[in-house]
């Protein structure tokens, strides 16, 4: 029987060459397979020109140019020489306006598709989202839903939407510490037990607290506890009144814990197969399974409080989103604001099917369309997700519920030299 070290000293030299080179790409992170960290400083990819998609717009830019409106808004409010980080480059907001404006212009003239494809090859940077291992990004989608209620409680309005409590902190560990700024601000309350700051309560609490509405005052009462979870859901919604005036309701707050999806929950425990998840689906399941309407929902430990304003939806910019332009992103890693263009699929709205028939999902229609990045979300973590803003009404609802869909994002910016 040969020894290990025997063995080892047959090995021919072009084996322990490439042993070595296997070691040293482990030790350095680029072994095959292993994925570097995605940060703001890699979310993004410089492409060659050569490497551009072909820019295809397939909705009419007049929304197009009051998204851009939006950003334009927002970068106009903040100062100039604020930095805005693409890849391994930055740009300052005074850039970006004039990136914006530019792009504006050019899209007033009602350019060909040919004609905005060389524009943006003379004039703009284009860099593409890291998204997963094959750069894929998930699109969902979120919309602004209408739902029955009350400024009044009564036997029929009985579920309180709430504002921001009277006892909610928002604290500020930077005040403290140079080593806390840029970290997010905690939520909390005090324990008037020991006068101690402790976390805020969960959703579970919150609905277990009776008279909760003596510290929040609800801006609305709603038909549904389910309604309620799906506004929070959104973030935004307006509510009707019986005399069918209505009024527009916004996330102001939250209360600080993190979002847990209970869509994940009941595929986990095989309530609901995952090809047939939707927010449709999980709707259904609540109001057939009241029973276990606490254990689902008290899932997900957190909760949305409102606010009524009129205009919106708004997005994390302060500045209104733009049905099928606007995108929510983890702003963590991309630029707030940005231009961006979107590759992915949506359902034919000429399909007047597609509102029953949960096969015309399979159906849908590639999709090409810029977007700007005005918004983010509890569940929009990461370089590999991006959630689009799709209107209200039946076909915003629907597309909003399916949307799952894989595909690519790109952000275009002004080439400095130009």
């Amino acid at each position: 029987m040969i020894s290990k070290t025997a063995w080892a000293n047959h090995l021919p030299d072009k084996i322990w060459i490439f042993c070595f080179i296997a070691l040293l790409c482990f030790l350095c992170g680029c072994f095959p397979g292993v994925r570097e960290e995605i940060t703001k400083y890699n979310s993004l990819k410089k492409l060659e020109q050569r490497e551009y998609p072909l820019f295809t717009d397939q909705f009419n830019f007049q929304d197009l140019i009051f998204s851009i409106d939006k950003s334009l808004e927002y970068f106009k409010k903040v100062p100039l020489e604020r930095k805005y980080q693409y890849g391994k480059e930055v740009f300052n907001a005074a850039h970006l306006i004039t990136s914006l404006e530019i792009f504006k212009t050019f899209l007033q003239q009602d350019p060909s598709t040919e004609d905005l494809n060389q524009f943006i090859k003379s004039k703009f940077i284009v860099y593409k989202a890291a998204g997963n291992e094959e750069e894929q990004v998930l699109f969902t989608g979120y919309f602004e839903p209408t739902y029955e209620g009350s400024l009044i409680k009564s036997d029929v309005y009985k579920y309180p939407v709430y504002s921001i409590p009277d006892d909610l902190l928002e604290i500020d560990l930077s005040a403290f510490s140079d080593q806390y700024k840029g970290k997010k601000r905690l939520v909390a309350r005090v324990n008037d037990a020991n006068k101690t700051i402790v976390p805020y309560y969960t959703r579970e609490q919150i609905n277990m607290i009776e008279d909760f509405d003596t510290r929040s005052e609800p801006v609305a009462w709603l038909k549904s506890r389910v309604d309620r979870f799906f506004l929070e859901i959104q973030g935004s919604g307006r509510v009707v009144f019986d005399n069918r005036e209505e009024i527009r309701l916004h996330y102001a707050k939250s209360n600080g814990n993190a979002y847990q999806s209970i869509g994940r929950y009941l595929i986990n425990k095989d309530e609901i197969l995952k090809e047939n998840m939707s927010m449709q689906a999980i709707r259904e399941w609540l109001e057939c399974n009241p029973d276990r309407m606490d254990e689902v929902l008290h899932h997900n430990g957190s909760f949305v409080f409102f606010q009524e304003e009129s205009g919106g939806p708004y997005g994390c910019l302060g500045v209104e989103v733009t049905a099928l332009r606007s995108i929510a992103t983890d702003t963590g890693l991309f630029p707030k604001g940005a231009l961006c263009f979107m590759l992915s699929k949506l359902p034919d709205p000429s399909n007047v099917n597609f509102l029953s028939d949960i096969n015309s999902v399979k159906d849908w229609k590639k999709a090409s369309f810029f977007v700007l990045n005005q918004d983010t979300g509890g569940a929009i973590k990461g370089p590999a997700r991006a959630d689009l803003f799709c209107g209200n009404g039946e076909y915003a609802q629907f597309t909003a519920g399916h949307m799952n869909q894989y595909g690519r994002l790109f952000f275009l910016v002004l080439n400095p030299e130009f």
